[in-house]
């Protein structure tokens, strides 16, 4: 499982013109599930994404988390960061899990952050979404697990 993550002052996104999740400052999470993920992964990448420190204390330091500041988590599904980019021109799409177990997992995967935080909205899986934000920094990290 991959997330790419970025700290943000807002973001929505958009499903046919319609605000499907729209969060103020908080995460940015695109989140790309691979063949062989499984709630335990799915685990894992919610403890380590709610608890990671990319917030700024009073001294500018980042050491607080999305849930010290209480701020918005908004989860977008994203096959295409699990591609295989490694040669050619086309990336390869092998490594991600089918799109009905990845949805299973992705719904499993907002169902948990549900229970962990209280400001959590979603993009929906499969759909044509457009995604906009402003990302603060810019801060940006790709974790895996």
């Amino acid at each position: 499982m991959k997330a790419l993550i970025q700290r943000v002052t807002n973001a929505q996104v958009e499903v046919d013109g319609q605000i499907t999740g729209k969060i103020d400052q908080g995460l940015l999470i695109f989140i790309g599930i691979e063949k062989f993920d499984e709630q335990t992964e799915a685990d894992k990448m919610i403890k380590r994404l709610l608890s990671y420190r990319i917030f700024c204390d009073s001294n500018g330091k980042m050491n607080l988390s999305v849930k010290d500041i209480d701020g918005g988590v908004l989860v977008i599904s994203q096959f295409t960061l699990v591609a295989d980019t490694k040669s050619g021109t086309r990336p390869g799409f092998s490594t991600a899990k089918s799109p009905e177990e990845a949805e299973q997992l992705y719904d499993y995967f907002i169902t948990q952050i549900n229970k962990s935080h209280t400001d959590v909205a979603s993009g929906i899986f499969g759909a044509d979404m457009q995604v906009s934000l402003t990302n603060d920094g810019p801060v940006t990290f790709l974790l895996s697990c």
